[in-house]
């Protein structure tokens, strides 16, 4: 219930439908602003609100389609009496208009990146059982062009009329031009005259004077009456031609347009249904432009009384003084609550013209645009309730035809309030009890205050009534409010202060405005000095409240920067363990790639020890060092750890010493064996049949067996045989026979090298490795083929920061195998692959 029937016009919310109305494009939008109304079902406010904020959205970051209403709802629906048709202008615009919703239609059912939940869900509601027959654009299309008019192809016939209509109208302009030409030669009619059109004929326009040197027939006479239209006789038949083609022509379009006609009339109903979404994407849209003018957002929202606002704001007098531009004048924002159950109805006193009757204007304004759908201009924090009614006493309501006095309304309002409110009611009462002698109307609005307050009704009431104040002050539920103001340079702060009463100032403003010190002081006489002592007082009360909730307020500051700072601290303690756990689990893993790069020189070193047969026990043991090593890592952390990581680190070093020790005694041994000798003089020859030679980077020696072509190779290694390209081999030094009587080559590694050559893929992808694992990785890549014969390599590492391209390079540099490496071609990848050429 809304009370009284003029209550938009009290709170001026018809201001805002008028705003609303500014902004909307058609009159389908304008209907939906008229019919707005308070609503009561919090899911239905939720939903238009949510509708408005979307759009807001839309207009600051998305590109909704182009709005094009053409209001055709009338047209559409006479379309239902059978054999009527719509005219070509009208289709023109029906069908820009469809092309309008269909578009709108497809935005509204785009979705998020999941392609599970709708970009914007509020507004596609509104599509839901919306759509219509999109061959009807096509049909449209058809028949007319981009200018509205009916094409010449719309149909065989109207093609056939038109090109007739052509041919006679140049053969009628042919001869008007040889009859003009001929008269132009006898003087008859100017050189700049030309056949013109005078009721759809053409005709020669000839001065009075010479109206009867041409044969013809006048048909009309200009304004002056100096120059005459005559259709020559030559011409008459052919102009009475033209105008059957003419009458031929409108037929033609007449028997389209009502084929067409007849193909939307079974789409009536979805095309007027589609006219709705029109009227509301137009609606809302002009919410959500007035939103963003007002800086509205969505507050919380609860299904029950309440009102606990930060920062709101009366939107009309805000977008008024904008419009002032002025510095010195602004709005104050407005904090309000009430709440169930000891703070439901607020008493604000005050000065007058401090803002008091503001205040419960900007209450009833937002609580009805919130409950009519709209966002509101408040703390997006805030919280909001839903009433069921709102109730109004506000201004001048006497009446000379109803014969009513200022009071008399007031107590009939009074009166309405008793009656229907309920706890679910808002009520809003502007200088409660004025109208009468102060202390009968104290007294009986004193008396009304009680019976609102019994029936737990909310309410925002100002009064200057000082017996209403300290029934505010003693009685559960309602609460004094004052409206602030600076009593030393005496003016309104427009701030609301709950928590006390306020002052009335009466006699401090009217020395200010300069009445008669005599006055004043009489008047401070009659009231007596304890009344304005109790005022003073008051204002030295709050004056005290306020002095100490500053000082309370800069307690809790600092309280909130002491648990900020001891909670800071914390984390930087958390930080510094979770660095030293960081560091520890680090170094294990800088091990552990340690032990892996180690693990794949050890796991080779294996490889040709039993390739060379060497004893089982032996190869058991150097994989049993490995495993200790593995299992000292996870003890990582100990006090002990630096110590054995040393002693781990001094006996590799010792090992790399002694197998590098005993390489340069088998050479010194080779270089004075004379057939080792014989090989190295062989070194510089060409490979030929029974050389011993290597695959370079290989340590194994082989025997070629046989020279195939120029560039092939037979070679045993071992037990096995495999066709080399000459340029991946080199020759090694004969194998020491007294150490080795022959090179055995288990089963299992033949099947693994025969594997390797058939499953050799030319490309690796090491995108995602770390550089050393990378490295490694391609380390074997090589190796494998080598072992293939392949020649190009190609190798993924993508582009990104370019280290891991980098690191890749550096190494293949080092590479004798490798002849050059490039970037592959920009078409196939470019700067993210390596382009690897073999010997």
């Amino acid at each position: 219930m809304l009370y009284p029937k003029k209550f938009e016009e009290k709170i001026e919310f018809i201001i805002i439908r008028d705003f609303l109305k500014s902004y909307c494009l058609s009159l389908l939008g304008k209907e939906l602003v008229d019919s707005m109304k308070f609503e009561k079902d919090i899911d239905l406010i939720k939903k238009l609100i949510n509708q408005t904020l979307e759009y807001c959205i839309i207009l600051n970051e998305d590109n909704f389609p182009d709005l094009v209403i053409h209001d055709l709802r009338l047209t559409i629906k006479h379309l239902l009496i059978e054999n009527s048709y719509l005219h070509t202008s009208e289709l023109f615009e029906l069908n820009k208009t469809l092309k309008s919703i269909n578009a709108i239609l497809l935005f509204l059912n785009k979705k998020n990146e999941n392609n599970v939940d709708y970009k914007y869900p509020n507004l596609h509601l509104l599509s839901i059982d919306k759509g219509f027959d999109t061959n009807l654009c096509n049909i449209i299309d058809r028949i007319l062009d981009e200018n509205g008019s009916i094409k010449d192809n719309a149909s065989p016939n109207l093609h056939k009329f038109r090109n007739e209509k052509l041919t006679v109208a140049k053969k009628i302009s042919k001869i008007l031009n040889t009859i003009i030409l001929n008269a132009q030669k006898d003087g008859i009619v100017e050189n700049n005259i030309s056949p013109t059109v005078r009721d759809g004929r053409l005709v020669i326009p000839l001065s009075t004077s010479n109206k009867r040197k041409i044969n013809g027939f006048i048909h009309d006479v200009s304004d002056s009456g100096k120059t005459v239209f005559i259709e020559p006789t030559q011409v008459v038949e052919a102009n009475n031609e033209i105008t059957e083609l003419e009458n031929e022509e409108r037929k033609e379009i007449l028997r389209i347009l009502q084929t067409v006609s007849t193909e939307i009339r079974p789409h009536i109903n979805d095309i007027l249904s589609c006219y709705e979404l029109l009227g509301w994407i137009d609606f809302i849209r002009a919410k959500a432009k007035f939103s963003i003018l007002t800086n509205s957002v969505k507050p919380f929202i609860e299904n029950y009384p309440l009102l606990d606002w930060k920062t709101a704001f009366h939107p009309i007098l805000k977008l008024h003084i904008e419009k002032k531009n002025s510095e010195e004048t602004h709005v104050v924002p407005l904090d309000v609550k009430l709440s169930y159950p000891n703070q439901r109805i607020l008493i604000i006193s005050g000065p007058n013209a401090g803002g008091k009757s503001v205040c419960l204007k900007t209450v009833g304004l937002l609580q009805y645009m919130l409950q009519c759908g709209m966002p509101i201009p408040l703390d997006e924090n805030s919280k909001c309730g839903i009433f069921k009614d709102i109730f109004i006493s506000i201004g001048d309501e006497q009446s000379i035809e109803n014969e009513l006095s200022t009071y008399s309304s007031y107590l009939n309002n009074m009166k309405a309030m008793m009656k229907y409110s309920t706890e679910d009611s808002l009520l809003l009462i502007d200088e409660f009890g004025g109208g009468t002698e102060p202390m009968i109307g104290g007294a009986m609005a004193q008396a009304i205050l009680r019976q609102l307050n019994n029936k737990r009704v909310f309410g925002v009431i100002t009064t200057h009534f000082q017996n209403l104040k300290q029934f505010a002050q003693e009685t559960e539920g309602i609460v004094n409010a004052a409206m602030l103001y600076d009593r030393n340079e005496m003016r309104p702060l427009f701030q609301l202060r709950i928590g006390n009463p306020g002052s009335s100032f009466a006699i401090e403003i009217a020395r200010k405005i300069g009445i008669p010190k005599d006055v004043i002081d009489e008047t401070t006489q009659i009231v007596g000095n304890d009344y304005t002592s109790s005022e003073k007082y008051i204002q030295d009360i709050i004056r005290d409240k306020k002095y100490w909730e500053t000082k309370r307020s800069e307690i809790h500051k600092k309280e909130k920067r002491l648990e900020e700072t001891i909670d800071r601290y914390e984390q930087e303690l958390k930080k510094l363990r979770e660095d030293k756990s960081n560091i520890i689990n680090k170094a294990k893993n800088d091990a552990n790639d340690i032990l892996e790069k180690s693990n794949a020189i050890i796991e080779r070193t294996i490889k040709e020890i039993k390739e060379a047969e060497a004893d089982k026990k032996i190869t058991l043991e150097a994989r049993g060092k490995i495993n200790t090593f593995k299992i000292d890592l996870n003890n990582l952390g100990n006090d002990d750890y630096e110590k054995k990581l040393q002693r781990k680190a001094e006996k590799i070093k010792r090992h790399q010493e002694r197998k590098a020790n005993s390489k340069r005694k088998d050479k010194t041994k080779a270089d004075k064996n004379p057939q080792n000798t014989a090989n190295n003089s062989q070194s510089d020859k060409i490979i030929k049949t029974g050389a011993f030679v290597k695959l370079i980077g290989q340590q194994t020696v082989g025997k070629v067996l046989k020279i195939s072509g120029l560039n092939n190779a037979l070679v045993a290694f071992g037990a096995v045989q495999m066709n080399v390209k000459l340029s991946n081999l080199e020759l090694a030094s004969k194998p020491n026979i007294e150490k080795r009587a022959f090179t055995f080559i288990s089963r299992e590694t033949q099947d693994n090298i025969r594997e390797t050559t058939l499953n050799f893929k030319p490309e690796i992808d090491v995108r995602g490795m770390r550089g050393d694992e990378a490295v490694q990785a391609i380390k074997y890549f090589i190796d494998d083929a080598q072992i293939a014969s392949v020649r190009q390599l190609r190798i993924l590492h993508g582009t990104g920061s370019g280290i891991l391209r980098s690191l890749i390079r550096q190494y293949l540099s080092t590479v004798s195998a490798v002849v050059s490496f490039k970037d592959e071609h920009p078409d196939f990848g470019g700067t993210g692959f390596t382009i690897v050429q073999l010997q």
